[in-house]
């Protein structure tokens, strides 16, 4: 397919992540994580709004309420936009300082998932992934991560893959969308640095994953059994996650980052930072929210 690409919202995000659709406002929701904020674009009327948090937002979800679950990198809280209070449900790993929380969505049983990530210059497979619910409980579910990344479920909500951007593979698990019980944990893809390191994801509702290759500048998508169906160019160098919105959910939303790109590099690619989008030939699966 021929896509056409455009730049939504021209963000300069130091660190774009984390773009979630809100089908009930009409609006396009991310996080810049080293700007410790999260923003959001209006469809209807255009504007653009910013949230300020108090530390790096790794990655946040919508609730049933209109208040978001939100990754700090000292634990997952829930937030209040319209005053601003924050609530903390959980600190999933007081024992290691020296990781933060990264990548996360609300899965198809109403839990937030969110995996941790070594956040030292030289790193090492300290991180894990947790299920986090609303009554203060942070589950792990699996362990030996380096970066916790590309969370994504599919449509009927039974199949969830997740990847670790720096080992540089994705994992399919069969999924219980009811308990949030993970099995069949399979091994479907292993990248190099020129095909992209997996980073945030999305599935459409033909079950396949598109998964961000930060490494390579590119979109890549993937079959169940990881093998990639297409690469997609973009306009910008670091790529970080998409997500599926729009009225019909043919819409795709892609966040990419600024920080220690260099000038010369940021000069050929001047959306870099900001919030691209471009119209797909699938629908993407459906959002879930926080039940808190």
């Amino acid at each position: 397919m021929d896509y056409k690409i455009e730049c939504l919202v021209d963000a300069k995000c130091m660190l774009g992540e984390s773009p979630v659709w809100d089908d009930r406002r009409n609006r396009l929701l991310w996080a810049d994580i080293d700007g410790a904020a999260i923003h959001s674009f209006d469809f209807d009327s255009g504007e653009t709004h910013k949230w300020s948090l108090p530390d790096r937002v790794g990655s946040f979800g919508l609730c049933e309420s209109p208040w978001f679950v939100v990754a700090l990198p000292d634990g997952v809280y829930l937030f209040d936009p319209e005053d601003g209070d924050l609530e903390r449900l959980v600190d999933p790993e007081p024992e290691r300082p020296t990781n933060r929380l990264n990548d996360g969505k609300v899965g198809p049983d109403g839990a937030f998932w969110v995996g941790s990530m070594d956040d030292r210059p030289e790193k090492e497979p300290v991180a894990a992934l947790y299920r986090v619910t609303a009554g203060r409980r942070a589950d792990k579910v699996v362990d030996g991560l380096i970066i916790s990344n590309g969370l994504a479920w599919s449509a009927d909500g039974r199949t969830m893959f997740h990847s670790d951007s720096t080992a540089a593979w994705i994992d399919r698990h069969d999924f219980d969308p009811e308990t949030g019980e993970t099995s069949n944990r399979t091994r479907i893809a292993e990248l190099t640095n020129e095909q992209g390191r997996p980073d945030g994801a999305a599935v459409d509702m033909n079950g396949d994953y598109w998964s961000c290759g930060v490494s390579a500048g590119v979109l890549n998508r993937f079959d169940r059994d990881g093998d990639i169906l297409e690469t997609i160019p973009l306009p910008v160098p670091r790529p970080t996650m998409c997500c599926f919105g729009g009225p019909d959910m043919k819409s795709l939303f892609i966040t990419s980052l600024r920080v220690n790109v260099p000038q010369e590099v940021l000069d050929r690619h001047p959306w870099t930072g900001g919030i691209l989008t471009m119209r797909t030939d699938v629908a993407g699966a459906p959002v879930h929210r926080f039940k808190a």
